[in-house]
């Protein structure tokens, strides 16, 4: 009867790879296959001029040598600039509110409402957000009108926010801000409440005010996930191009300081020059992985073990 029962037996092994297989073959033709192709014609001359096609033609690391003669570096940091200037506020903003709305003591009312609030300007396509703000603070927009009105500034002489280099990246950075605050706050409040309440009881009961719970318990239990946030957050950044692309009308003006290096890609494939959009392709891929690599490595330099063992002593002083 055994042997009967170990011969009926049936491996189900093989149907993990049936169901996994969909993914990888749809990975390989829409995301593996291109990122080849774009290290291969990264490597050669391939344009057009005018209805004809020059190349491919082998030219090395010339498209690579040729990024960094041109503007890419003054791209790099107009995008750094931007996403840096959005960065801070959402974090510093989110990090306040997560405190606030999982602080039981405080007893908020309306908590679910202020959640959906601040979370709305997420929903929100950033082409729609891009011409809102533009509507807003053009020359002769709402904005100016309200300034006017309160005679912060004369008749007929408005703020030209998209015309000054501090206007245009300060919008830029704001809608990058807004949109993103709301879900980067609900993400911290929910590692927030997973920590134990135990070690706040702890804390208290020690003596410990808000600023030291904050920056001794709260702020290093939810490392993980600011890590996470960080690095999520600078691969957006660095692939910045409907908010600026939208509000400059793609010109990157004034004097291309909001050009950003997915506008300047942008660029060469519509004037269909691979090879060059190739090299600024790997170029802003290597810059992302060396970054993220940095960023973990910086905020993960202590091991879990000390983390774990931290984390017992504050629950034995909690039992005590």
């Amino acid at each position: 009867m055994n042997n009967k029962k170990k011969g009926k037996s049936i491996s189900y092994a093989r149907w993990g790879y049936v169901f996994i297989f969909p993914f990888f073959l749809v990975f390989a033709i829409f995301q593996l296959y291109p990122l080849i192709t774009t290290i291969y014609y990264s490597f050669f001359e391939y344009f057009r001029s005018g209805l004809r096609f020059i190349g491919p033609r082998f030219v090395g690391l010339a498209n690579y040598a040729e990024i960094f003669k041109a503007d890419l570096p003054k791209y790099m940091g107009n995008t750094m600039i931007m996403w840096i200037a959005g960065f801070i506020p959402q974090i510093v903003i989110s990090l306040i509110l997560a405190a606030w709305f999982t602080d039981t003591r405080l007893r908020i009312k309306g908590k679910q409402f202020f959640k959906v609030v601040i979370y709305m300007p997420n929903l929100i396509m950033a082409s729609a957000f891009a011409m809102l703000i533009f509507a807003l603070f053009s020359d002769g927009g709402p904005i100016n009108g309200i300034l006017m009105n309160l005679g912060i500034i004369q008749q007929g002489h408005p703020i030209r926010f998209l015309a000054s280099v501090l206007g245009t990246r300060s919008l830029v950075a704001l809608m990058n801000f807004m949109m993103w605050f709301g879900n980067t706050t609900i993400m911290l409040m929910a590692a927030v409440m997973g920590i134990d309440p135990a070690l706040f009881e702890a804390a208290e009961l020690d003596g410990c005010n808000h600023k030291q719970i904050f920056f001794r318990i709260t702020l290093p239990l939810i490392r993980p996930l600011l890590v996470y946030t960080l690095i999520t957050s600078m691969i957006g950044g660095l692939q910045m191009f409907d908010v600026p692309q939208i509000l400059t009308n793609g010109k990157g003006a004034p004097n291309r300081t909001s050009t950003t290096m997915i506008m300047y890609l942008n660029n060469h494939l519509f004037s269909k020059n691979y090879g060059m959009a190739g090299a600024v392709s790997v170029f802003l891929f290597v810059l992302c992985a060396i970054f993220c690599i940095i960023v973990y490595f910086s905020f993960n330099s202590e091991t879990d073990e000390s983390i774990t063992g931290k984390h017992k002593k504050i629950k034995k002083g909690a039992r005590k």
